[in-house]
């Protein structure tokens, strides 16, 4: 089974295999490669079903084509929705690399002799490795049975980003060892350190590094028979800046070596987020080799399942998708033009606030309704079926529920496991880095339906699945007023509930239990809302230039019997004891300093209930900042940049870290962070900041007060407390009480 496969420059797929030991001539098992010179890629090319004859005039014009190796008529489903198949045209080609270039001199075929649209194409844009693992049904799991399979080995290099830039070898790192002093020395360690381990995967901190070695004389690929004569290295795409969701994203440089599996940091959602058994689970459930999962975007990783799927069901993925939406009436276009259900809360300060959450409630909806590209608004029904738009849902076996079953049921039995508390700290390690990786691709199985460019989306299934949860949110909102509790906050998929002083007699509280009422509406709705704990009490910031609280601005205590665990499930949150969100300390353009000044200053405003004891300690955090006490490191602020130096109309903080980067060597590309430290904000150009690891003590102390009376605002604002007030209480000169005194001191002093 291969763990990666790689092409030669004539084409030829090489699969490289872990070896058992048993296989293995020496004492440490290595891999295997095997050329495969008899694959031929292939792509598939439909016509409209009025006009299948241009299928012929199409063979007739590809048959002389050098790039072309056959061509022969199939009978494939054109689409989900499609009941029976359509004939196509399979083009097999000599090279995986000559697809696209086959694709687009299509299209310029079609667009002079024919009308647009009058030809889809079909497995034009997969992955190389993954397209193989397909078409030749190859599983790219290493390690399938452990008494017949070993486990990949792997190394880590890393490499600072300044001595990237400046091509220093001497500061590389391997599995965080230093490898020396002197060039020489790190291409000795690490060609040692290869012929010792023979790593399968090497991690990299940047894909960068390895031209930098190949330089150096450092060969990082394997050597066989099989790959004879392929280069050292090889470069599979240059650096990109790309847009998405309105963000600016950078995509670095990619390489390839002989033998072994690179994963780049820099440039793995996923690895960041659930390290390697979250990459090695979506191998398994994606069927796509780890080097080419690991850069996947979420989409990218949903994509793949998704055609793995559609593969079985005798669709291929479609390269340009040009599906359109239905014609509305207006009315059901004003409800559909909605998002997920919301209920704005009151800003302030509640107490015994209870949360609860539908579990996983958007692919939940997916499954239990089967609301699928292939089942709304399906030709065989006339049913309204779905809330408010009327649309109807087939009964078939539903495509997105097929794709996202499996992981709902995986996840839930990790979690199941992981609740029972016996296991063994690898294990828990290993179940939860898997749950994190599979929520992050069912978070975006839903918005990825109304993405243009998802190849098996569909606009209207976005809208019924937001109906759908907002149908199931409205009735537990009111199974839960019937049992005597208030709503006080409500989004998406969590409701924030406190008892009803209404209900209350004299005889007693006319209420129910929560976790009944919870039960009861799992049972009905046939999706589990689960009570994720107590609080003692929350408090809901308000907007800034409107009424009412933010949706998701608030913090919070969890009640003595809803900590346990929450340290685990996310250690910024004080050990469990607290919840934020949306404040500064969970921004991730807040500087450490000012995000553990105000976890302080909300533990003080839990214990006192009372903004003049919070801006009392806001005072002990800004003496310590005029002290120079604050350590550099924790006050660097990470920024995402969106375009380079010279595209910024403004003289911003982003720009001046840009100009010094540059000026440092160190390239930043539109996507890619850069952290610095604000040393003098009344300047505008690269001497307003320095970037985070550069030697150097000072900074702008005001900047950084400014940026403490923000946070403490977060924190005072429930309380009717504003910025103009805490400056103004900062201002007062007045002779300090003792219990002030005490309050601002605190026994655990920053």
């Amino acid at each position: 089974m291969p763990f990666t496969v790689e092409f030669r420059d004539d084409g030829t797929p090489v699969r490289w295999a872990v070896e058992t030991v048993a296989e293995a001539t020496d004492e440490l098992p290595g891999a295997t490669a095997t050329a495969d010179p008899e694959y031929r890629p292939a792509v598939y090319v439909a016509a409209r079903d009025d006009r299948t004859r241009y299928l012929d005039w199409l063979a007739d014009a590809l048959g002389p084509d050098p790039k072309v190796d056959g061509i022969e008529r199939v009978e494939r489903r054109r689409d989900l929705r499609a009941e029976d198949p359509s004939p196509m045209l399979r083009v097999a080609l000599e090279r995986t690399g000559e697809i696209r270039q086959l694709a687009r001199e299509i299209r310029v075929r079609e667009h002079n002799t024919h009308a647009p649209g009058t030809l889809s194409l079909y497995d034009v844009d997969l992955d190389p490795g993954f397209r193989y693992c397909l078409d030749t049904g190859r599983d790219p799991r290493p390690v399938v049975d452990s008494d017949t399979s070993r486990s990949l080995r792997r190394l880590s290099l890393s490499l600072p980003d300044p001595a990237l830039a400046s091509d220093d070898l001497t500061a590389l790192t391997v599995d965080g060892d230093p490898a020396g002093d002197t060039e020489r020395q790190v291409r000795r360690t690490v060609e040692r350190i290869l012929a010792e381990t023979d790593p399968d995967v090497l991690v990299l901190s940047s894909g960068e590094i390895v031209p930098l070695l190949a330089d150096a004389g450092v060969d990082l690929g394997r050597d066989a028979p099989a790959v004879a004569g392929q280069p050292d290295y090889r470069k599979l795409a240059g650096a990109s800046t790309y847009e998405s969701y309105g963000q600016v994203g950078h995509s670095p440089a990619r390489y390839d070596v002989p033998g072994r599996v690179l994963v780049d940091r820099s440039n793995s959602f996923l690895l960041g987020h659930s390290g390697m058994a979250g990459l090695s689970y979506f191998v398994e459930r994606a069927g796509k080799p780890l080097q080419e999962l690991a850069r996947d975007s979420i989409g990218g990783v949903l994509t793949a399942i998704e055609i793995r799927e559609a593969r079985q069901r005798g669709v291929p993925a479609p390269w340009q998708k040009r599906q359109t939406e239905g014609w509305k009436s207006v009315d059901t276009l004003h409800a559909a033009d909605r998002g997920g259900f919301t209920f704005q809360p009151d800003p302030g300060v509640y107490e015994d606030v209870h949360e609860l959450d539908f579990a996983s409630l958007y692919p939940n909806v997916i499954r239990e309704y089967g609301v699928s590209p292939d089942t709304v608004d399906c030709d065989c029904h006339d049913t309204a079926d779905v809330p408010e738009l009327g649309y109807s849902l087939c009964d078939r076996d539903a495509f997105l529920g097929a794709v996202l079953g499996p992981l709902l049921n995986d996840r839930a039995e990790w979690k199941r496991r992981l609740d029972t508390g016996n296991l063994d700290p690898e294990t828990r390690r290993r179940l939860d880095a898997k749950a994190d990786a599979v929520k992050w691709v069912l978070v975006s199985s839903f918005g990825y339906q109304g993405y243009r460019h998802a190849k098996f989306g569909r606009i209207e299934v976005h809208e019924a699945i937001n109906a759908c949860a907002r149908d199931l949110m409205l009735r537990a909102k009111d199974a839960f007023e019937r049992a005597g509790w208030r709503v006080v906050h409500g989004i998406v998929d969590s409701l924030w509930v406190r008892a009803d002083p209404d209900r209350d007699s004299a005889s007693g509280p006319d209420r129910r239990p929560v976790r009944d009422v919870a039960r009861e509406v799992s049972d009905e709705v046939g999706i589990r809302l689960e009570h994720e704990g107590k609080f003692d009490w929350v408090a809901f910031c308000p907007r800034k230039r409107a009424s009412g609280a933010a949706l998701m601005r608030y913090f919070g205590r969890w009640s003595d019997g809803s900590v346990a665990g929450r340290a685990e499930e996310d250690p910024e949150e004080d050990g469990g004891r607290y919840k934020f969100r949306g404040i500064e300390t969970r921004q991730r353009s807040t500087c450490p300093f000012v995000a553990d000044a105000q976890r302080d200053l909300v533990a003080t405003f839990d214990r006192e209930r009372d903004p003049e004891a919070v801006c009392e300690r806001l005072r002990a955090h800004r003496r310590r900042l005029r002290r120079g006490a604050v350590p550099a490191a924790d006050l660097a602020i990470c920024q995402r940049v969106s375009k380079q130096a010279s595209e910024y109309t403004q003289a911003t903080r982003s720009k001046a870290a840009l100009e010094r980067a540059t000026a440092l060597g160190l390239e930043r590309h539109p996507g890619q962070s850069v952290e610095y430290v604000v040393v003098d904000d009344d300047l505008s150009g690269p001497e307003r900041v320095r970037l985070a690891f550069e030697e150097g003590r000072a900074y702008d102390t005001a900047f950084y007060a400014d940026r403490l009376v923000r946070a403490c605002e977060s924190v005072v604002a429930p309380l009717g407390w504003d910025q103009r007030r805490i400056r103004g209480y900062l201002r007062e000169d007045r002779d300090a009480t003792l219990a002030s005194f005490v309050r601002s001191q605190g026994e655990d002093r920053p």
